[in-house]
Formats: C-alpha cells, structure tokens, sequence
C-alpha cells in the first residue's frame, strides 16, 4: 500500500475502517499501523469531516420537486416504451415485406414457368394435329 492510495481512500471513504473496501482494508489498517506520521493527520481530517456529515440533516424534499421527479420519470419510461415499440414495428413490418416479397417472386416464377411450359406443349399439339391426315385419327384427340 503507498502514501497516495491510502490518503486516496481515506479522502473517499473516510476515517472508518469498516467503510473502506474489503479487498484493501488489511493493507491500509497495516499501512496505518506501519506509519502513523502520515495516518493520523488524515484519519483525524477524514474523521472531522464524518463527524459533520454525519450531523447535518437532509432537507426533506417539496411536493413540487417530488412530482415533477415522478412525472419526468413516467415520461422518460413512455419515450422508452415508444421507442423500443417504433424499433419492434420496424422489424415487424421488414419481416412482413420479406414475406411479401418472396410471395410475389413465386407468383411470377410460377407464371413465367407455366407460360413457357404451356406454349411447348400447345406447341406439340399443333404439331401432332397438323400430322394427321385422315379422320381417323381426330378420333384420338377427342
């Protein structure tokens, strides 16, 4: 433990031990045993300062300050809504337009597709009756 980070958490923490973080508090009680000439006059000045905090009172606060604390809470909790809302429909309608999309794709290929296929077969049938030559055969065509 050095000087600057025991005065550090004596200026943050104050003169009891108990408050200090647990993870250095037995290195700062050491320190503070190890050097008493820099220990004390910060422990004293931090222990003067909990000593003032600790007296003063906290004004409680008006009704005028607690509802307009409540009511800009109530606001910003209805812009968060909205917002996460506003990105929800975003993805909502960007699915839906993906489903739309890939519909009208199958619509036309299945049009494109059964036209093309349409005409090589009205095509054969064309064919095959401009091949026949006697009546006979239109009994096969129906």
């Amino acid at each position: 433990m050095t000087a600057e980070r025991f005065l550090a958490l004596v200026a943050a923490w104050g003169a009891d031990s108990r408050r200090w973080p647990a993870e250095e508090r037995a290195a700062a009680e050491a320190f503070a045993a190890a050097r008493p000439d820099i220990a004390r006059p910060a422990l004293a000045e931090a222990d003067g300062i909990d000593a003032l905090l600790h007296a003063s009172r906290v004004a409680a606060p008006s009704a005028a300050l607690r509802d307009r604390v409540l009511a800009s809470a109530a606001e910003a909790g209805l812009r968060a809504r909205r917002g996460g809302r506003r990105w929800l429909d975003r993805l909502g309608l960007a699915l839906g337009a993906g489903w739309a999309a890939a519909a009208c794709a199958g619509v036309v290929a299945g049009v494109a597709l059964t036209g093309q296929l349409t005409a090589a077969a009205e095509a054969d049938a064309v064919l095959y009756q401009a091949s026949l030559l006697a009546f006979d055969d239109t009994e096969v065509l129906g």
